[in-house]
C-alpha cells in the first residue's frame, strides 16, 4: 500500500495537505478572553473563512488535494464506534468541568458524530444547559466564566498539533493550556480514519509526552536533516527526546538541528521567522540574527556513546553543508528596512507555504517581501489575508502538509 504519509523536505512537491476552515469557534471570542486564547483582536468569520476558502483554492488549483480536519475527525469518530470514550477524554482534559461533567457529556452525546466535533471545536457554553439542570453555584453564574468548554480558536493552524516527518508523525504536546486539546483531534484521526488506521504510522512523539513542542518548529531540510527551533513553545528536552527516538527509529535521519530563537509573541515559532523556498533560499526575518549573521544552532547526531552535540553560531554556512550546496541564499522578510522588516514579520512576510520547489504561497499584504521573492526567482501565489493575519500565522501555520514528492 502506498505511504499516506511522506514528508521528506520543505519543498517538495505538495499532494496532499490537512486544513481546518475557520467556524463557530471564532465567534466565541470575546475581549475579555483574547489573551488566553491566544489572540490580540477578534476576527470577522464571515470574511475570514472567504480568505481560507481563497487559500485552500489556491491549492486545490496547484493540484493538491485538501482534506478538511473537521471532516476527517467526524468520520474517524463514526468509524471507531464509540463516541463516548473521545468524548470523556475530551472532558477529562477540560479544566471548566468537573460536578458538571455528566450533563455536558450526555448533552454533547445528543449530537450526530460531525454535530459533536463542530461542538468540541466551537466550545460549550453555560447557556446552552438547561438551568433546571445546573445545581452548583459555578454553573449559575453565566457571568463569571461564560464556558463549560473553552472554544478551540486556534484550530484553523493545522500546522501545529502534529507534524508528518517521513512517514511518521509528531503528535505535540503543545504550550499553551488553550491549545493542548487540539491534538486530540489528530491522533484520533490515525487511530480510526480508515485511510490511515489500516497502515502501521510511526508516532515519533505523542501528546503525553513530559515537555511541549509544536509544529511551527519542525521545519524538514531533506531526507536526512531535521531543523527544530527551540522557541517560546518548543523546549530544547523535547527537541532531544525527539532526536533520540528519531535515530532510534528511522535509519533515513541523520541529523536534528535545534535553532535558538528570541521566546517572544513575535516570533512564537520557527516559521514565524524563517522558511525554505527553494533547494538553496530560505526566507528569514533579520532581526533573529546578531550583527555578525549569527545565529545559535546545534547539531545533534548519534554517536558511539549516545548523542552527541555540536554547537556552531555560522547558521547560514550550517544549512549549505546540511544540504550540500555551495551557498544559500537568505532573503530578508521586508528587507533591509527594520520598521518594513519588523512590520511584515507580524504579518507573516517570512511564513511562506512551498508549493512546489521555488514555489511559495504567501499573504498579499506583505508587499516589499513578496518582490524581494520574486526578485530572487521564486514564483509567488498571493492569497488575501486581512483577517486571517489577526490569528499570528501565515500559509505554513495554516496547513498541514500530509504527503509531498520525494526531490
Amino acid at each position: 500500500m502506498e505511504n499516506t504519509l511522506n514528508i521528506t523536505s520543505e519543498i517538495g512537491k505538495l499532494r496532499t495537505v490537512l486544513v481546518k476552515r475557520p467556524g463557530s469557534e471564532l465567534e466565541n471570542i470575546t475581549p475579555e478572553y483574547l489573551h488566553s486564547l491566544l489572540f490580540d483582536d477578534i476576527p470577522y468569520l464571515k470574511m475570514m473563512q472567504k480568505e481560507h476558502d481563497y487559500f485552500v483554492k489556491t491549492m486545490q488549483d496547484a493540484q493538491i488535494e485538501v482534506l478538511y480536519l473537521e471532516n476527517l475527525a467526524a468520520e474517524a469518530l463514526r468509524e471507531s464506534g464509540d463516541k463516548e470514550i473521545f468524548l470523556t477524554k475530551m472532558i477529562q482534559e477540560s479544566s471548566q468541568l468537573d460536578a458538571s461533567a455528566l450533563y455536558v457529556r450526555d448533552y454533547l452525546m445528543s449530537f450526530d458524530e460531525k454535530d459533536m466535533i463542530k461542538k468540541l471545536m466551537s466550545g460549550v457554553k453555560k447557556s446552552e444547559i438547561p438551568a433546571r439542570k445546573k445545581k452548583h453555584l459555578n454553573e449559575m453564574m453565566e457571568n463569571q466564566y461564560p464556558f463549560f468548554l473553552d472554544p478551540l480558536p486556534n484550530l484553523y493552524f493545522t500546522r501545529d498539533p502534529a507534524a508528518v516527518i517521513g512517514n511518521g508523525v509528531t503528535i505535540n504536546k503543545m504550550f499553551q493550556p488553550a491549545r493542548r486539546k487540539e491534538s486530540m483531534f489528530m491522533e484520533l484521526i490515525l487511530q480510526h480514519h480508515p485511510r490511515f488506521s489500516k497502515q502501521e504510522i510511526p508516532i515519533w512523539t505523542d501528546r503525553e509526552a513530559q515537555f511541549p513542542m509544536e509544529g511551527g518548529d519542525e521545519l524538514i531540510l531533506n531526507k536526512e536533516t531535521i531543523l527544530i527551533g527551540v522557541s517560546e513553545r518548543t523546549d530544547a528536552r523535547a527537541v532531544e527526546q525527539l532526536a533520540e527516538n528519531l535515530f532510534r527509529r528511522e535509519t533515513q535521519i541523520k541529523r536534528v538541528l535545534a535553532v535558538e530563537i528570541p521566546e517572544t509573541r513575535s516570533f512564537m515559532h520557527l516559521d514565524t521567522v524563517f522558511t525554505m523556498v527553494n533547494y538553496d533560499q530560505f526566507t528569514i526575518h533579520p532581526a533573529i540574527q546578531n550583527q555578525q549573521g549569527e545565529l545559535n544552532v546545534y547539531i545533534l547526531e548519534q554517536g558511539d556513546n549516545g548523542l552527541e552535540i555540536t554547537p556552531r553560531k555560522d547558521f547560514q554556512r550550517v544549512m549549505a553543508e546540511v544540504l550540500e550546496v555551495p551557498e544559500v541564499d537568505f532573503i530578508p522578510c521586508g528587507g533591509e528596512d527594520v520598521i518594513v522588516s519588523a512590520r511584515e514579520q507580524w504579518n507573516d512576510g517570512a511564513n511562506t507555504l512551498a508549493i512546489a520547489p521555488g514555489e511559495v504561497i504567501t499573504y498579499d499584504r506583505n508587499q516589499v517581501s513578496n518582490e524581494l521573492l520574486r526578485s530572487a526567482g521564486i514564483k509567488v501565489h498571493e492569497v488575501i489575508s486581512s483577517e486571517l493575519s489577526r490569528g499570528r500565522g501565515g500559509p505554513r501555520c495554516m496547513s498541514m502538509p500530509l504527503v509531498r514528492e520525494n526531490l
